[in-house]
């Protein structure tokens, strides 16, 4: 019996381990990060991937803790501040997309569009996809909410760099730098 429970701890002890940061344990968590343990990181989680609970204050990221020889998961990776892919330039930080060094002007779900498809050039993301990552699960629409999205986009980014965001027929979009 306890060879059993001494064999089984290594395999529990390798899982990362997450748990939900409400608004207030922020600031705290950022002190504090310098004396996590080697391998912990404090990263943020995409908004509606955090789960919320009734009568509480909404999370706003996660406390990932993972042995030293582990790389977080690439999907709790926070974004780069800044992303160029071809004519294309996003500044998270500063939330400010520009093509050829042109300014646009984008509307909040526009930008998020924009900065989630040149952060993951030349793949597809299906219409269901791009609704759950930028809209989040809480969005009502369907696939079409996304065509108009994007149909705004292409015009923003000018008829010289309109191809940049491609349609896959009956798939989704992808960009092409």
């Amino acid at each position: 019996m306890a060879h059993t429970q001494a064999a089984a701890a290594p395999l529990t002890a390798a899982r990362p381990r997450l748990r939900a940061v409400a608004p207030d344990e922020v600031a705290g968590l950022a002190q504090v990060a310098d004396f996590l343990p080697p391998g912990a990181t404090l990263l943020p989680a995409p908004p509606h991937a955090l789960p919320t609970l009734p009568g509480r204050p909404p999370m706003v990221g996660y406390l990932v803790l993972l042995p030293a020889d582990q790389q977080p998961p690439a999907h709790l990776v926070a974004p780069e501040a800044q992303i160029e892919q071809g004519p294309v330039t996003i500044d998270s930080v500063q939330r400010i997309a520009s093509v050829d060094g042109r300014p646009l002007d984008l509307t909040y779900l526009e930008f998020e569009l924009l900065a989630h498809l040149v952060a993951r050039p030349h793949r597809v993301h299906t219409r269901d996809q791009l609704v759950t990552t930028v809209w989040g699960y809480g969005h009502v629409g369907d696939g079409r909410t996304v065509d108009v999205h994007v149909a705004r986009l292409r015009r923003k980014l000018g008829a010289e760099h309109r191809h940049t965001i491609q349609t896959v027929r009956r798939v989704g979009y992808k960009y092409t730098p």
